[in-house]
């Protein structure tokens, strides 16, 4: 079961843009990704952008800063009903693994994907350590699923972006969640709340399914 963060489970804006309020690049950086959404530019140009404002800043830092990241409601019940009902919840995401290490120790998710900045001596450095993109998000997705010994289609995805789309293709159930019209056109349902728990009557279709 995978779920994406910037726009499904952080509302309204990306983890990036947020943490860009912090290293003073906040406008630039959301200028970048609303580029991205229109496809004129890419997540590399979007990453290296957003990674030159993160020199010089000691990691220790961050996690203090994600204690206010905005988040939809119902991530812990969600995660608990995956998990009672043979489900595991992975974070499939192009967030920076910061944003994706945190979310997974604070709400108890199996593993997590997304590119990585580089650090040298507690610090970053500006420079991207690891890219990713969307292929990338998927590619991780269907490792996991293979590491799992699942079938991609006893799978599920609950996404809202054009970041989304290749994950949607790839398992048999994908949620668009107050999501892009793309995403909503390639999902297999549509769902509009300011609850997480909103996507769970899609998700036990997996669960029906595999009884």
């Amino acid at each position: 079961m995978f779920f994406d963060v910037d726009g499904t489970l952080v509302p309204g804006t990306s983890s990036s843009v947020f943490l860009a309020g912090f290293l003073g690049h906040r406008d630039e950086l959301a200028e970048a990704e609303d580029a991205y959404a229109r496809g004129a530019m890419d997540n590399r140009q979007v990453s290296e952008l957003d990674a030159a404002g993160w020199k010089g800043t000691p990691e220790d830092q961050v996690a203090g800063w994600l204690d206010g990241l905005p988040l939809v409601s119902g991530i812990p019940e969600t995660v608990a009903w995956c998990r009672h009902n043979g489900l595991v919840p992975v974070l499939a995401t192009l967030a920076w693994s910061p944003v994706g290490s945190y979310l997974t120790d604070r709400f108890g998710f199996h593993a997590f994907s997304g590119p990585r900045l580089e650090t040298v001596d507690g610090r970053f450095t500006g420079r991207v350590a690891r890219h990713s993109n969307e292929y990338g998000k998927r590619d991780f997705a269907l490792t996991q699923i293979r590491e799992l010994g699942l079938a991609p289609r006893s799978c599920a995805a609950v996404g809202d972006s054009r970041s989304d789309l290749p994950l949607f293709a790839s398992v048999g159930v994908s949620v668009a969640f107050n999501a892009s019209a793309g995403a909503r056109d390639a999902a297999t349902v549509a769902v509009d709340d300011d609850d997480l728990r909103g996507v769970l009557p899609a998700l036990s279709r997996l669960v029906t399914a595999a009884r």
